[in-house]
């Protein structure tokens, strides 16, 4: 079964994340793209996992995960080479709306991390369901190649004229003229 996309706006949501190596690294530099409310528990972390999550205030609980420790959290990411810990923690949020990503385990996952393309408000992102991550991660570097450096522009200008144009079909026109034009221009074709 595929995972449906959806784009969680992460503001006022706690997100736990348990794990302190390259993998959870991996995470962490994804979720700080869209919130800094992260607490991580790990029995170690690696020096370039603690220099970054130092880098954006992230709050650090150097031991090991006890059961209870998702209570308050919105989201868990469980980032460990412990298949054990992945299934129990997962298990554990059977019983709250918490969800739960186990990373290579999709069989212990609500939702999983997409390969994304990120330039200011535009996010793209790209998903193999699991199937392959590598290919995932190589479509989004080709795709980050087609981008201009002037869609934040072109996003913030579109931005500010929705906001004092009033809606209807002559909006829905100008709006659709307007991003057929910088497509036109700004897109090899």
């Amino acid at each position: 079964m595929s995972f449906f996309p959806a784009y969680f706006n992460l503001n006022y949501k706690k997100i736990l994340l348990v794990g302190g190596g390259y993998i959870a690294l991996e995470k962490l530099e994804k979720l700080v793209d869209f919130t800094k409310d992260i607490t991580v528990i790990s029995k170690e972390f690696s020096e370039d996992f603690s220099s970054f999550a130092k880098k954006y205030n992230i709050e650090m609980q150097k031991r090991p995960y006890v059961e209870g420790d998702i209570d308050g959290f919105d989201v868990v990411i469980v980032a460990t080479d412990t298949a054990t810990l992945h299934k129990a923690i997962f298990e554990e949020s059977r019983s709250s709306r918490i969800l739960v990503n186990s990373v290579d385990d999709t069989a212990y996952c609500d939702f999983i991390f997409p390969s994304y393309v990120k330039r200011g408000d535009l996010t793209i992102s790209i998903s193999t369901s699991g199937a392959s991550p590598a290919l995932a991660k190589r479509l989004r570097t080709y795709i980050a190649k087609l981008i201009p450096s002037s869609i934040e522009n072109f996003l913030t200008e579109m931005k500010k004229l929705r906001k004092t144009m009033p809606k209807g079909k002559e909006r829905m026109k100008f709006f659709e003229e307007k991003t057929d034009k910088f497509i036109a221009e700004n897109f090899k074709q």
